[in-house]
């Protein structure tokens, strides 16, 4: 807008004043109002011995020492009556002895200090004006310039003038006075507020040629190629400067240039410089932790966390984000501590109360967890439906972690009806919520409902071809193959996006075992395939073709193509990982994999129950027991996880709790696709069951007959 300059001039022109970074303003010398008592002679600037003008020289330092008396009252006591009397008392004194530089300079002042800056530009310019070469006037008529720029009841065009003004007198004290940092600075700044880019960088550079090794001029030159967008040229500046000349304030400013460039490593090293210079400094700990914690680098940043809440207690921020990397390492309860320390400083914080739920999530707690996100889907609920898209992502999350909670206690209906909520939404997010739908209602074995779910989204969004393939599936899931497949074939276009078509076939003729139809869709699907995602997703379901088939060895080696290409890929880690332990084949790194799918989804029941079964295989029950409970605790649907705690029961001589788990495998066997479950599992779970029934029978002891 036209007007945004001249209105915010003043602002960003007072905002520039200070020469320090960041957490390191430095206070101003301001004017001070107590000013020590002249002589005659030095009031005057005549020699007191100049008989011609004594008596007007002796009275008119009479009234100077009132006016200064009076102006010490009005600075202790702040009444305006005292600064009246003094300033009464200075014309009386220029009276006597109207050529006074001292008296009118002090006029000047006493009238800039009270407020009465029309009346003080008037003082200082007659000063000016009578002596043109007086330094000290021309700084304080400067300095009257720039308090009347700040001033908020001027005008736009009032504003501009004095700009105009300010500069004017620095061009004079730069010319009488051509050897002083501050001063370059100064005009430096001041041409830069009025768009004289050229002038500025010529009077920042007149700065840096005085003293190249100053802090000052380093920082102030490189904080206006900085406000110009060019860093790299702020770098430079900020690099010149030898290690020994090195300061905590230039590595700092270093650092938040390289930020600015999103050279995060670069930007850590120079705080971390910094922070070497001066240690244990909250406004340089601040930025590192920030970027170390981006990074994820997050031993590292917890460090700086720590050392940062020690010096800042009150630190909301801080602790919040020890929170986020506890509950990252999987140490919950120590992450829901501290984020109870953020949110006894800071209660109102949405971001606090979401990361609450999601503690009290990964705790079990429920009942909060469902309680929190309640309260958060009701505060984003706007009756219009009518959401920026900031908004609407808030209120996906917040829906979205609702539904877990209701899915992970098996309340299929109160998730059904959050999912319903998000669809309303819009396209993008009522593709996942109807995908959220299909989910629950196939966890929940409820298939028939799953499709028609499935059915439904394709009416709402005829002409999407995600809902089309979610459908398909369905549908052969409930044994409508030849459908299935006919609705994907229907699919193809000859175009890029057939990609997704044959991806979806493929994993319908996997789970059907026939294995050359799924091979050929994945040979067409990958041609398609354009970034490495794609090609991962790929070489991801060509490793579970191969484990279906069981070809373990070519499954390994495609699984370990995916972790070449993305070493975070969790539900790789997971699949490979618990394909060897379940073979008890390098249980060690089978272990290490599933670890870190679990600390990279910690709340995945599936990856904990891979994590139980490694433990289990290795000897470790205890760890074997906690996470298989955890397991079932966060989905109990699944016939393998109840299994999988039957087996460690009876290694562990829980025969009656073996039993319970391998009823209950069966009973989740009963509902479960065929598809979904591994050939021969039920009858060996039946198997089990009966031996350790058995075992039972033989150690209850027979009921004794009494005689009659």
């Amino acid at each position: 807008m036209r007007r945004s300059f001249l209105r915010n001039a003043p602002l960003l022109l007072i905002a520039s004043l200070a020469l320090s970074s960041a957490g390191w303003a430095q206070k101003s010398n301001a004017p001070q109002t107590s000013k020590a008592k002249a002589s005659p002679a030095q009031m005057s600037g005549k020699s007191a011995v100049d008989g011609s003008k004594s008596a007007n020289v002796a009275d008119a330092y009479y009234h100077y020492m009132l006016a200064h008396e009076y102006e010490e009252m009005s600075s202790v006591y702040g009444r305006p009556e005292y600064a009246e009397k003094a300033s009464q008392q200075y014309h009386q004194a220029l009276a006597e002895d109207p050529d006074s530089k001292y008296l009118k300079s002090h006029l000047a002042e006493l009238y800039f200090q009270t407020g009465r800056i029309k009346d003080a530009i008037v003082a200082a310019q007659e000063e000016v004006k009578s002596n043109p070469d007086d330094l000290e006037a021309h700084k304080l008529l400067a300095q009257i310039y720039l308090q009347s720029i700040s001033n908020d009841q001027q005008d736009n065009q009032m504003a501009q003038q004095m700009l105009n003004l300010a500069i004017g007198e620095y061009q004079k004290i730069t010319a009488l006075e051509p050897g002083k940092i501050p001063d370059h600075i100064m005009l430096g700044r001041l041409y830069a507020a009025n768009h004289q880019m050229d002038k500025a960088e010529a009077e920042f550079q007149k700065a840096y040629q005085i003293d190249p090794s100053s802090e000052e001029t380093i920082l102030s030159v490189a904080r206006f190629y900085s406000e110009q967008g060019d860093n790299a040229k702020a770098i430079a500046t900020l690099k010149s400067v030898t290690a020994a000349d090195q300061t905590p304030r230039i590595e700092y400013a270093l650092g938040l240039s390289y930020d600015q460039l999103k050279e995060p490593t670069k930007a850590i090293a120079a705080y971390q410089r910094a922070l070497q210079l001066d240690p244990d400094n909250p406004e340089i700990e601040k930025p590192l932790a920030k970027d170390l914690f981006a990074a994820h680098q997050f031993d590292q940043a917890l460090q700086v966390y720590q050392d940062l809440v020690s010096s800042e207690p009150n630190n909301g921020k801080a602790y919040l984000r020890i929170s986020d990397i506890e509950r990252h390492d999987g140490r919950f309860q120590q992450a829901y501590d501290n984020l109870m320390k953020a949110k006894a400083i800071t209660p109102d914080s949405v971001e606090i109360a979401y990361d609450q739920g999601l503690l009290a999530d990964a705790l079990g707690h429920f009942e909060e967890a469902e309680g929190i996100f309640k309260k958060l889907v009701a505060i984003s609920d706007h009756p219009s439906n009518i959401y920026s898209p900031d908004e609407k992502s808030d209120r996906y999350l917040f829906l979205d972690r609702l539904a877990s909670v209701y899915r992970e206690q098996n309340k299929v209906d109160q998730a059904i009806a959050v999912y319903e909520k998000m669809a309303l939404l819009g396209h993008d997010y009522a593709e996942r919520a109807y995908q959220s739908e299909v989910d629950t209602y196939g966890s929940a074995h409820q298939y028939a409902k799953a499709e028609g779910a499935a059915q439904e989204a394709v009416q709402k969004m005829p002409n999407d071809q995600a809902m089309k393939l979610l459908l398909a599936g369905e549908m052969a899931d409930n044994g409508k193959v030849q459908d299935a497949l006919k609705l994907e074939k229907s699919l193809l276009t000859g175009k890029p996006d057939d990609r997704a078509v044959y991806l979806s076939m493929a994993q319908i003729e996997t789970r059907l075992n026939h294995w050359k139809q799924a091979s050929n869709d994945l040979k067409k699907a990958e041609k398609l395939a354009k970034t490495n995602d794609d090609k991962v997703y790929v070489d991801f379901l060509r490793g579970v073709l191969e484990e279906r088939e069981g070809h373990m060895d070519n499954a390994e080696a495609e699984f370990r193509k995916v972790l070449s290409i993305d070493p975070t890929n969790s539900i790789t880690l997971n699949y490979l990982g618990y394909m060897m332990a379940d073979r008890s084949e390098n249980l060690p790194q089978a272990l290490a994999m599933i670890q870190k799918a679990v600390k990279l989804d910690p709340l995945n029941y599936a990856y904990l129950d891979s994590l139980g079964w490694a433990y289990f295989k290795m000897g470790n029950f205890a760890e074997a027991e906690k996470n298989l409970r955890q397991a079932c605790e966060r989905d109990s649907t699944d016939p393998t996880v109840h299994d999988h705690l039957g087996q460690l029961y009876e290694k562990t001589g829980h025969l009656k709790k073996a039993a319970e788990q391998w009823e209950l495998s069966l009973t989740e066997f009963a509902h479960t696709l065929p598809a979904d479950a591994e050939p021969g599992e039920l009858s060996k779970v039946q198997k089990r069951l009966d031996r350790v029934r058995v075992r039972l029978a033989k150690e209850t002891p027979s009921p004794t007959v009494t005689p009659q």
